[in-house]
């Protein structure tokens, strides 16, 4: 099992967040670039050089993958390479994900779609900025609990896929940089612990992450989700924060994003958590800066008290 770093220094532990990533750190929106090839691939939805790069956005968001055929003739030539391997005794899925995971059906790989999926809505359809990359794709799809296992999907979102592209699912475009993958159970318990952990600390560090993934249209694109959503998976901070809470028997009542007062060429959020003290209706806060302004977000300033100005 492999930690990935915190801003801070600490480790988050994502077991099994895929180990292999493609990462950049270039800033500014960059345009999705088509797979290599000369047949157009079936996901790039006619991304081109010329595409107008101030309608991107960046994408940072947690959800499931899954595979589609689009069209009948993909379907019928997967069918033909499910019945050349051996599939005997096993169920759909796993000769589905033993066929897409031979090299020589690579080519197969190249031809679904790739649906991302956020609370059961199917939110984007993704694609490999660098075609090495499919391998995150199969990986995270064919996972051995498809309800348990979580992906974080960082990337860049273009335009709208046309309908002919993926049997009438017209989802935004994302070409991606980066997948993780993992089961949200074990991330909890390899979450570093503090050095008095409380008690309800998994109990804590789950309801926390369960909130934030059932935030009302958290699709990972805004600045406020895109904060939200790395804090939960890249800063331990928060989770001891709010099981400390829980055992001053107070609860979290409200998260809360607004851009900081400090934020100046760069893009800056202040994330605050409420806790109501159960007693008393007694609201403490505490909050955290994150920097939003590229692709990749990270932590400006640790967990502190929060005072309303």
């Amino acid at each position: 099992m492999e930690s990935t770093p915190v801003s801070d220094g600490s480790p988050v532990a994502a077991p099994d967040i895929a180990a292999t990533t493609t990462g950049s750190s270039e800033s500014g929106p960059r345009k999705i670039s088509p797979q290599l090839g000369t047949v157009p691939c079936p996901t790039c939805g006619g991304l081109s050089e010329s595409s107008n790069s101030a309608d991107m956005s960046y994408v940072y968001a947690l959800g499931r993958i899954e595979a589609r055929f689009p069209s009948p003739a993909v379907e019928k030539e997967f069918a033909q390479a499910t019945g050349r391997s051996e599939a005997a005794g096993k169920t759909d899925r796993q000769a589905f994900c033993e066929v897409l995971r031979k090299r020589e059906n690579r080519y197969l790989a190249r031809q679904l779609c790739w649906v991302f999926t956020v609370q059961g809505l199917e939110t984007y359809l993704l694609q490999p900025r660098d075609p090495a990359d499919l391998d995150l794709l199969v990986e995270a799809a064919c996972n051995s609990d498809p309800e348990a296992w979580i992906s974080l999907v960082i990337g860049v979102r273009g335009p709208i896929a046309p309908p002919e592209m993926c049997n009438g699912l017209m989802l935004p475009i994302v070409g991606f940089d980066q997948i993780y993958s993992f089961d949200r159970n074990s991330l909890v318990k390899a979450i570093p612990r503090p050095p008095k952990p409380p008690k309800e600390f998994a109990a804590a560090a789950n309801e926390l992450f369960q909130r934030i993934m059932q935030m009302t249209d958290n699709a990972g694109a805004t600045d406020e989700h895109r904060a939200l959503n790395y804090l939960v998976v890249r800063y331990p901070a928060v989770y001891a924060a709010v099981a400390a809470a829980f055992e001053r028997n107070a609860a979290l009542s409200g998260v809360d994003v607004r851009p900081s007062a400090l934020s100046g060429t760069r893009k800056v959020a202040e994330v605050i958590f409420t806790f109501t003290n159960r007693n008393t209706d007694v609201d403490e806060k505490s909050f955290v800066r994150v920097d939003i302004t590229e692709e990749f977000p990270f932590l400006v300033t640790r967990m502190a008290p929060y005072y309303d100005r």
